[in-house]
């Protein structure tokens, strides 16, 4: 059987464009940053700031078009389903998910063999994929705060004054990055738990058909090819 997340409807090609962007952008900050703190290399300040300014801008402007489609983009609303609702759907609280917290953890922490399969995203992938559009605004937020060309505009000033100046919005921000390398690390190792092939998520889908569910979400019957 095919892993029922593996089919256009779950995962628009748009999603899947703006998901790979983000870890491309993740990436490239995460190694941009950890220089323009400890430059390990001689001469490559520039490129590095360089390269840390131009992919926050893309990380925002990704996050922006994620936004706009998840209320314009129709997606599965539930896994193994080709029944499509607007995405935005999703992030909120739907009754597949009720009482899935407690089941979703005893499967990640390997105390339960069942898949829960309810809504499209989990419990806790809805609590942690919406703690990222905070968490990258914050980002944004302490960057320009320190970022010479921007740190003299009002509210960042303001937000700088209130933290204690720029050598501490500075180690905000650095840690910050430490919230993002913790989320990308968890989200491998989620992804690995199921089973998931990354390039099928760019690459190539699994068709899923008739794939049905017992009471609790777990798929009974049905095929994938």
């Amino acid at each position: 059987m095919a892993h029922p997340a593996h089919y256009r409807e779950a995962h628009p090609f748009i999603f899947v464009m703006t998901h790979w962007i983000n870890l491309v952008s993740i990436v490239a900050l995460t190694i941009s940053g950890f220089y323009i703190h400890y430059p390990f290399l001689p001469g490559l300040m520039s490129v590095m700031r360089g390269m840390h300014f131009f992919f926050m801008f893309v990380l925002l402007i990704n996050l922006a078009v994620r936004i706009i489609g998840a209320f314009t983009v129709k997606s599965a609303t539930r896994l193994g389903t080709r029944e499509v609702d607007t995405d935005i759907k999703n992030w909120l609280p739907q009754k597949l998910n009720r009482g899935q917290m407690w089941p979703w953890l005893k499967y990640y922490l390997f105390l339960k063999k069942e898949h829960p399969i309810g809504a499209k995203y989990g419990v806790l992938q809805k609590i942690a994929y919406l703690f990222t559009i905070p968490l990258t605004l914050a980002a944004a937020y302490t960057g320009f705060a320190i970022w010479g060309p921007t740190m003299d505009w009002g509210f960042l000033i303001a937000g700088t004054d209130a933290v204690g100046g720029p050598m501490a919005m500075r180690i905000i921000h650095y840690y910050i990055m430490w919230g993002f390398i913790l989320f990308t690390a968890i989200h491998i190792y989620l992804a690995n738990i199921e089973g998931t092939d990354p390039s099928k998520l760019i690459f190539k889908w699994e068709e899923t058909e008739g794939l049905q569910f017992d009471a609790e979400g777990r798929v009974v019957g049905g095929k994938g090819h």
